[in-house]
């Protein structure tokens, strides 16, 4: 009987471990993606190559980037700041969930940013207003008096009596 062919062991792999990570079984998985439950296995153990629209529901599914997704099962290039994920992705060093974290956080930076460039830029004297609102009070030196001209109100003191030691 001849073995089956390993097409994509990798993207198996990943989508196991992030299954496993998120503590969730392969049914359920199966069950969130939309996929069958024989075909999930089949991915995972890199019998079949999912689609990119399979994919993306995995990585909806499992709470992950599409692109990150996309990059693991080959389908991405590696242009326009997926570089960046590659390195995330390929870095033997990061577990899976800083993997999925730092992916995270930068693709929230690049969707700001990306939002940032449809908005008109500041004028310079609304820019220039906001650095000095912005400027943090700097404190006068202290020289041992005080600063505000109205007496101190403070509570008094009360002292309790000094304790003894018995004499015998």
């Amino acid at each position: 009987m001849a073995t089956p062919k390993v097409l994509s062991h990798d993207i198996g792999d990943f989508i196991r471990d992030l299954r496993q990570n998120a503590r969730i079984s392969l049914r359920q998985l199966a069950e969130q993606a939309g996929v069958s439950n024989p075909y999930l296995s089949q991915i995972e153990r890199g019998l079949r190559k999912p689609s990119a629209e399979v994919l993306q529901q995995l990585a909806t599914a499992l709470r992950v980037s599409t692109p990150m997704m996309y990059l693991r099962a080959g389908l991405l290039d590696l242009k326009d700041g997926q570089g960046v994920l590659a390195a995330i992705a390929n870095d033997a060093d990061l577990t899976e969930v800083q993997k999925q974290t730092l992916t995270q956080i930068y693709e929230t930076f690049r969707r700001e940013n990306a939002r940032g460039a449809d908005t008109p830029a500041p004028s310079p004297a609304a820019t220039a207003t906001s650095r000095r609102a912005s400027r943090p009070i700097k404190a006068a030196a202290h020289t041992g008096t005080p600063t505000n001209t109205a007496p101190a109100k403070t509570a008094p003191t009360r002292t309790a009596p000094a304790k003894t030691a018995p004499t015998c």
